[in-house]
């Protein structure tokens, strides 16, 4: 049960702001706790991440290892059979412009479209896409869609 006696304080002691710049008899007056000289002591300083103030960084230290494949990868549109199954009709064509004029798929596609497999469909519609995953694969075989061109998996 709860008293007025019982009550306790819960917010938590908050400790004021330090107040830099306000004269002598503050201890924090003249510098402004920034002691004297030195980049660090000027406004607009900002520490450069890896910067090590004349020493060589570590990042240049370390050796390069592997090869970076990202600047030659091509983008790939990928889209699962159940968006599929809501979005189309019965005899309807899935490629790049009518995903394209259902507002799915952007304009230019450099790697093609990739049809995942998660999710059913029962319509039958043609597949004209660039790649399909093995459980898209498995899955149109056993429906009534045809696929067209069943690029690398």
């Amino acid at each position: 049960m709860f008293n007025l006696h019982t009550l306790k304080n819960s917010s938590k002691f908050t400790t004021r702001r330090k107040r830099v710049g306000r004269g002598i008899g503050s201890g924090h007056g003249k510098t402004s706790c920034r002691g004297h000289k030195g980049d660090k002591s000027r406004s607009g300083y900002k520490r450069r991440l890896g910067k090590e103030g004349g020493q060589l960084p570590l990042y240049r230290k370390l050796p390069t290892r592997g090869f970076p494949r990202a600047r030659f990868q091509k983008e790939v549109f990928s889209i699962n059979l159940a968006r599929i199954e809501e979005l189309y009709e019965d005899g309807e064509t899935v490629n790049h412009a009518t995903l394209i004029d259902k507002g799915l798929a952007p304009r230019q596609v450099p790697g093609g479209i990739k049809i995942l497999g998660q999710g059913e469909i029962t319509k039958k519609v043609l597949f004209e896409a660039n790649a399909y995953s093995k459980g898209a694969l498995e899955k149109l075989e056993k429906s009534p869609a045809e696929v067209k061109s069943p690029a690398k998996g």
